[in-house]
């Protein structure tokens, strides 16, 4: 093996909604969405990481808390508190927007409408690996832009299990060989030496988090486009791309 090739200066964090399975597709929630969020370390260890830290200093008097899309919009676990008092609930959503807000990081997400997919193809194939394919896609040029070639970037997903992390792996790698082009479109993913890592949701990384405050409001949108969606408009400035497929 070669010289280890020098780290980027950027980290992304990726999370998913939905799930993956063509078998039985819950009608109110066709889609599956994956969400990469990229952002510059420098600015990660100096701001974005201290102003979450803070925030939960503020509402819950420590940081142990992980913030979770799905338990804070049923208002589970530690977002009871949303619960019994709308000042409280409405002073929690103004802040947690505006540090969405004020986040210094680039989206690339890919949307894979899976009754549209299983419509259009006989035997199609897994959304998760589809839209793996498109985000690390977007990914690399958004990197390439940035001056990052012959880095090693780091791709942090939350473990979901000893087999799936390792389906997963296998499936990053596969791309990153160049395994895993489509028809005409020939990308050269070893521009950039990426690398998978999975951190249990214990972890409470403040990156995991934030993708995963994004990925539902991104497939939202492209269900419902017409519908208020204040989520997304917050974040919409930062999307770089999104595939929505097919």
């Amino acid at each position: 093996m070669g010289e280890p090739l020098p780290y980027s200066d950027y980290i992304v964090f990726a999370d998913e909604s939905g799930d993956h399975g063509l078998d039985k597709i819950d009608p109110e929630f066709p889609m599956f969405a994956l969400s990469f969020c990229m952002i510059e370390k420098a600015a990660y260890i100096s701001s974005v990481v201290p102003a979450f830290q803070q925030f939960k200093f503020d509402f819950w008097g420590h940081d142990g808390v992980v913030l979770h899309e799905h338990e804070i919009r049923k208002r589970k676990g530690p977002f009871t508190l949303l619960l019994t008092n709308p000042d409280l609930r409405a002073s929690f959503y103004e802040r947690l927007n505006g540090l969405m807000a004020d986040t210094p990081m680039s989206i690339v997400a890919s949307v894979i409408d899976k009754v549209k997919l299983k419509a259009k193809y006989a035997q199609p194939s897994n959304p998760y690996e589809i839209a793996l394919l498109f985000c690390m896609e977007r990914l690399l040029g958004q990197l390439l832009a940035k001056g990052q070639s012959d880095r090693t970037v780091h791709v942090l997903f939350e473990s979901r299990g000893k087999q799936e992390d390792a389906d997963l792996e296998l499936e990053f790698r596969r791309i990153c060989a160049n395994q895993r082009n489509w028809g005409w479109k020939q990308t050269d993913f070893t521009q950039i030496r990426f690398e998978p890592v999975f951190v249990k949701k214990a972890a409470n990384a403040t990156g995991l988090q934030l993708s995963d405050l994004t990925a539902r409001p991104i497939a939202l949108h492209y269900l419902r486009p017409d519908q208020s969606n204040r989520a997304y408009d917050t974040i919409s400035t930062k999307l770089r791309a999104v595939k929505c497929f097919p």
